[in-house]
């Protein structure tokens, strides 16, 4: 399959579209496995375990039902037969109405919001009740975690042509808006106070960045334009691209007051492959900047990874064709994660203080060998779907 995105990167760079195509097909082939038995649900995680002769086993463990919302935001875009190759013989509209069913015992606004945002693309007959029980747990008195926020105002983006969500969608687009502190174009992890300890209330996360101009750029699409929304999902992107790392690298931490980098790792594969992509594809597509350097060199990243290449015996790699995963993240193994903790509390007191000391102890050499469905499901919804 071929899609308007694979089209550019072959067409801006041919060598990264056989990596793109073998991710792709990682991705198809890995998310079965995660499917738990019952065929309703899938896994939190798979984790991997290498024996001493050198075979891999992987156990799932956890069940996830954002997780298995998000995998039917990606399979939607696969062909039915395939799409039913994935999902236990449903498409991805039958599985998201599983999924909708479950939504009275739902209490978490994430979960709820990403159901409802799977019932709209995939033109699921109940939307209806996915937005009420989005309504119902969207407190719009409270601060939220903006993750949770961006994905509420993407699935109201999704249904303004199915539903009248225009008096939700408004409350919930100026909040992202309003969240942000100062002249910082990022974003915080909470939309108000109250949720995050005070020391860490400045530290937000790369997901805190790409879900919300993600979630702006669509909104910005849905209807007749939003400058405002626009304008904010450009300023964030341009300022994580600005901040990316020298071998793509999509940092994890940020200052959201200043609009710096408070720690790095880890570095999680999804940030790379789908995360990023999806988030700054959705943009582009909605009048936003071109960002596709940022994009093809964060992908590059999956194959070339430069805090690998000097372990003994050779770079790990992260992606494993036959067991259909990619490794989770590169981090640090530092105990309790403390450098985080520490750069946390450092740039609290000091924004910008880098405390390098940090780096030559604990070198980000470690890698996670787990996979979640969330990863491939993202992964289908940035390279798969889009509209130029």
């Amino acid at each position: 399959m071929t899609t308007s995105r694979l089209a550019a990167l072959d067409r801006d760079d041919p060598s990264l579209l056989p990596l793109a195509r073998r991710l792709l097909s990682v991705a198809e082939s890995g998310l079965p496995s995660m499917l738990l038995p019952g065929k309703e649900a899938f896994a939190f995680t798979l984790a991997g375990t290498r024996a001493p002769d050198g075979s891999w086993r992987v156990e799932q463990r956890g069940t996830s039902r954002r997780y298995a919302a998000i995998t039917a935001l990606g399979v939607q875009y696969l062909p039915e037969d395939r799409q039913r190759a994935v999902l236990g013989g449903r498409t991805a509209q039958e599985f998201t109405g599983l999924l909708v069913e479950s939504l009275p015992s739902v209490t978490n606004l994430g979960d709820a919001a990403l159901i409802a945002w799977a019932a709209a693309d995939t033109g699921h007959p109940k939307l209806s009740d996915a937005l009420a029980r989005v309504e119902a747990l969207d407190h719009r008195d409270r601060p939220q975690y903006t993750v949770e926020a961006a994905w509420v105002l993407s699935a109201l983006a999704a249904a303004r042509d199915s539903a009248d969500v225009e008096g939700h969608f408004t409350a919930a687009r100026d909040r992202l808006l309003r969240s942000r502190t100062g002249g910082s174009p990022l974003f915080p992890h909470a939309t108000g106070p109250g949720l995050v300890p005070g020391y860490r209330a400045h530290v937000a996360c790369f997901a805190d960045q790409t879900y919300p101009l993600q979630a702006l750029a669509r909104a910005h699409a849905s209807g007749p334009g939003d400058p405002e929304a626009l304008a904010a999902a450009q300023a964030c992107a341009a300022r994580i691209c600005r901040l990316q790392g020298t071998g793509g690298q999509w940092w994890w931490h940020y200052d959201a007051r200043t609009g710096g980098v408070v720690e790095g790792y880890p570095v999680y594969s999804v940030h790379q492959h789908a995360m990023a992509p999806t988030a700054l594809f959705d943009l582009t597509e909605a009048g936003g900047g071109d960002f596709g350097a940022a994009v093809r060199k964060g992908l590059r990243w999956m194959t070339d990874v430069p805090e690998l290449a000097g372990r003994p015996g050779g770079q790990e790699p992260l992606i494993l064709d036959e067991l259909g995963v990619t490794w989770r993240k590169v981090h640090r193994g530092d105990p309790r994660k403390a450098v985080r903790a520490v750069r946390g509390l450092a740039t609290r007191a000091v924004p910008g203080v880098r405390l390098r000391v940090l780096d030559r102890v604990y070198r980000p050499l470690s890698v996670d060998r787990e996979c979640r469905p969330y990863e491939f499901g993202w992964m289908l919804h940035a390279w798969l779907g889009g509209r130029i």
